[in-house]
């Protein structure tokens, strides 16, 4: 990465930045990795464990994605509406630390704030009904 020190941040602003990362890697036609390594400072590192995972995992999370936006194909969603779904798939299925309801108001949030006036609905319905694959309770004894 091109800067030596992460820069310190809070969960959520570091959802945020990666937001802003995988906005930008795809606006530039890059790997996320790439949008990480144009940065003059390093991302704090939970910014760079969410984009570089989302880049590892991109296309099962995508097939996640599309698999459960009815009515929607991933290329026709706004790419702010992508790119939050994208962090918050990733979130969901490879960090179970994070609870699900902390993961799904935080990706809505963003939704609200950055994108059209109904994608949380629309981010909110997508990411539950991933949350109800990856995050399924075990079969009960």
């Amino acid at each position: 990465m091109a800067g030596d020190r992460p820069v310190a941040a809070t969960r959520h602003e570091a959802r945020e930045r990666a937001l802003h990362l995988l906005y930008e890697a795809e606006a530039r036609d890059l790997l996320p990795a790439g949008a990480l390594d144009d940065q003059i400072l390093a991302p704090d590192p939970f910014t760079t464990r969410l984009v570089a995972g989302v880049g590892a995992h991109i296309d099962v999370i995508d097939q996640m994605i599309s698999d459960r936006a009815q009515g929607w194909a991933l290329e026709r969603m706004p790419a702010m509406d992508r790119a939050i779904l994208r962090l918050a798939t990733f979130e969901l299925q490879f960090d179970a630390d994070t609870p699900t309801a902390v993961i799904i108001d935080e990706a809505v949030e963003l939704a609200k704030e950055y994108s059209t006036e109904d994608s949380g609905r629309f981010v909110n319905g997508v990411l539950a009904a991933i949350a109800a694959i990856v995050r399924a309770p075990g079969p009960q004894s």
